[in-house]
């Protein structure tokens, strides 16, 4: 084989295993996806997913359930989503294969878009905002949470899976900071999820792809408006997790959250996303400028429905000196000793749900990180 059979065969390998990425063209309507995100509210769903081969489907109490339609495929998605994205994300899209933003349907409400792909084809997951913030005291998390909008200052980070609640539990902190005091805050989303009323605090609502390009620039910005609280939807990158970190040093409050599992996790998460070399002065600056840490997950409520489990470090100075050593096993020994400052471990707060009748047994044992505590604490009925 010569050199050019060589070229040839290489060119046709890469075409075979680069799946063919589609550039959105002209727009279409949104009549599909209205009329799906219109039978999501009806049902008092949560979630619409729109996987290729498989119908549109439709997630209520963490259930799915397939509309009564067929299958879609890759186009399918394409033509009923792309319609619905403001120009920026449709670029992205092209760009990039993956695009996130808010769509209004008017009279039913506000929806988070995620178009992506998957296995080469477009694919969409759509959530249904709520279109009241809630007041902290209705999500269900122990009443401790509360005082995390009392704090003047510091980096508050809210953990958890997805789909967990964390942006809820933002979104009601913010609300309670907003009803309670007169402050100035700034939020930076993408996209903007909760829309926040002026109340005793002035609040604006930067989002991401419309008012900035990008986070690390909107938190640049935001720091010469002279807020008072800072809330970035999520930390994705070192360079918010720097910014983020020396507002919090000092002097302003700011609210995140991560993708996380526990407190631990939590607090590794952000030493671990910068280069090796630098990962011990991170630490020093998160001992220094974190004031708390929640993480939550959502576990199915006896009776139907989900309900919040959680736990909580208020940091104090035994954490600090865990984090500055990257010692963090030991930081659910102080969840225990600070709970007068207001922490409590994921075991207590799933015990106290089983005893209040919202939870199973069976389901809090098998989340239990701790078992011998959480036996300790709610032994077996």
């Amino acid at each position: 084989m010569d050199g050019t059979d060589d070229l040839d065969e290489l060119i046709r390998e890469l075409n075979a295993s680069t799946p063919e990425v589609h550039v959105p063209g002209p727009v279409g309507d949104t009549t599909r996806i209205d009329r799906w995100l219109r039978a999501v509210a009806a049902q008092r769903g949560s979630d619409l997913l729109l996987v290729a081969g498989a119908p549109p489907t439709l997630r209520a109490d963490g259930r799915v359930m397939p509309l009564d339609e067929g299958p879609l495929d890759g186009a399918d998605v394409e033509e009923a989503v792309l319609p619905a994205l403001p120009p920026h994300a449709r670029r992205l899209y092209a760009e990039r294969g993956i695009a996130d933003a808010s769509y209004r349907i008017q009279g039913v409400g506000r929806f988070r878009v995620n178009l992506h792909r998957e296995r080469g084809r477009a694919a969409a997951a759509v959530r249904l905002l709520p279109q009241r913030v809630p007041r902290l005291s209705t999500l269900g998390l122990p009443e401790q949470v509360e005082h995390l909008a009392s704090l003047p200052r510091g980096l508050v980070l809210v953990g958890g899976p997805t789909g967990s609640g964390k942006s809820t539990t933002l979104a009601a902190l913010v609300e309670e900071i907003n009803r309670r005091d007169a402050r100035h805050i700034v939020t930076i989303e993408d996209p903007i999820e909760y829309e926040h009323s002026h109340q005793r605090s002035i609040v604006e609502q930067v989002e991401i792809g419309i008012d900035a390009p990008d986070f690390p620039t909107a938190l640049r910005a935001a720091l010469r408006q002279a807020p008072d609280v800072i809330v970035i939807g999520e930390m994705r990158d070192p360079e918010t997790m720097k910014i983020a970190l020396a507002a919090a040093e000092t002097g302003h409050l700011v609210l995140s959250t991560l993708h996380t599992n526990d407190v631990a996790s939590t607090v590794s998460r952000i030493a671990d996303s910068f280069p090796a070399e630098r990962q011990n002065t991170i630490r020093q600056e998160v001992a220094m400028a974190l004031a708390a840490v929640l993480t939550q997950t959502l576990l199915p409520r006896l009776g139907g429905g989900l309900v919040p489990a959680a736990e909580l470090l208020m940091v104090g100075y035994g954490a600090r000196q865990h984090i500055r050593r990257n010692a963090l096993q030991h930081l659910h020994q102080e969840m225990t000793i600070t709970r007068r400052a207001g922490s409590f471990t994921l075991e207590e707060s799933l015990a106290s749900l089983v005893k209040e009748g919202a939870l199973d047994w069976r389901d809090a044992h098998a989340r239990a990180a701790h078992v011998e505590e959480f036996e300790q604490l709610q032994p077996l009925p």
